[in-house]
């Protein structure tokens, strides 16, 4: 069983994120931020150096969190930047030896539904063409864009694109913190089931105002442990990656670094390592 996670929840620096993870008995990561910068978006110098010291720490990397569709990227954003970060991941995760980058799928800037679906589509069948000549592995997470509204359509993109170099990564936790009603996350997880290859565990509830708020593993409202059970019992063989979201939310602007962030990153692997050992008995 591999566990690992979105490192700089715990430190922004990489030796940092790395010595996090040794503690927690991790040797791989899942790499998104190294300082304030995507791992996609830094210079080839600053990759060089990241390279270096994963060897040096023997420490591996799962997948590149990169910002392809994402939150920030909506529908009517120029596509160019997308297909130029793709194409400098390529080379980046062949010289690290992973297939799997995290994407999204575009949240809607004004477009009519219709058009919303079409270009989304358009865009991601594009994008699996490139991963497929480099031969890595997009997965979609169910987050922002039109592949995230709902469970027919998460199952849409994923059938309309219809490539092997476009499956999921499921995360636990972002139905309910997307607005969905708890009892939804089931159906988004039964329709992802036939293409995870990647599970984040996050957990969230929603407060007596309304309000999201991020929990540790199993104590919110997100389904964690029925989750992880079923996708063990069906004989899952992929990572599971933590991303707390209780100290850094990154998509908000929230981040605390320092003693605090590393606690509470420290306490949620504890409880992750523990909750997984018990369901895998």
């Amino acid at each position: 069983m591999t566990i690992t996670g979105i490192a700089d929840e715990g430190s922004p620096e990489l030796k940092e994120q790395i010595r996090i993870h040794k503690t927690l008995g991790w040797n791989t990561l899942e790499l998104r931020l190294i300082g304030k910068t995507n791992i996609c978006d830094i210079d080839e110098a600053a990759f060089d150096e990241v390279y270096r010291t994963l060897q040096q720490e023997k420490m591996g990397v799962i997948c590149l969190a990169s910002s392809i569709a994402n939150w920030a990227r909506p529908i009517t954003s120029d596509f160019q930047v997308d297909v130029e970060e793709l194409k400098t991941a390529i080379p980046r995760m062949q010289r690290l030896g992973i297939r799997f980058i995290r994407v999204m799928s575009y949240p809607n800037d004004g477009m009519l539904e219709n058009e919303w679906r079409s270009e989304a589509i358009r865009r991601m069948k594009e994008l699996a063409r490139i991963a497929a000549d480099g031969d890595v592995v997009m997965v979609h997470e169910n987050c922002s864009g039109w592949g995230s509204m709902s469970p027919e359509n998460q199952k849409i993109l994923l059938e309309e694109v219809h490539s092997p170099h476009l499956q999921i990564v499921f995360d636990t936790g972002n139905p309910v913190g997307e607005g969905h009603r708890p009892e939804e996350t089931w159906d988004f997880y039964q329709t992802a089931l036939p293409f995870i290859k990647h599970i984040h565990i996050k957990d969230c509830a929603k407060n007596e105002k309304g309000e999201i708020e991020y929990t540790y593993p199993g104590e919110g409202q997100s389904m964690v442990r029925r989750i992880l059970k079923s996708a063990l019992d069906l004989g899952y063989t992929g990572a599971f990656s933590i991303e707390p979201h209780i100290t850094a939310q990154i998509h908000l602007g929230k981040s605390t670094t320092g003693k605090e962030a590393e606690e509470v990153y420290l306490e949620y692997g504890r409880r992750t390592n523990a909750m997984l050992g018990e369901l895998a008995g």
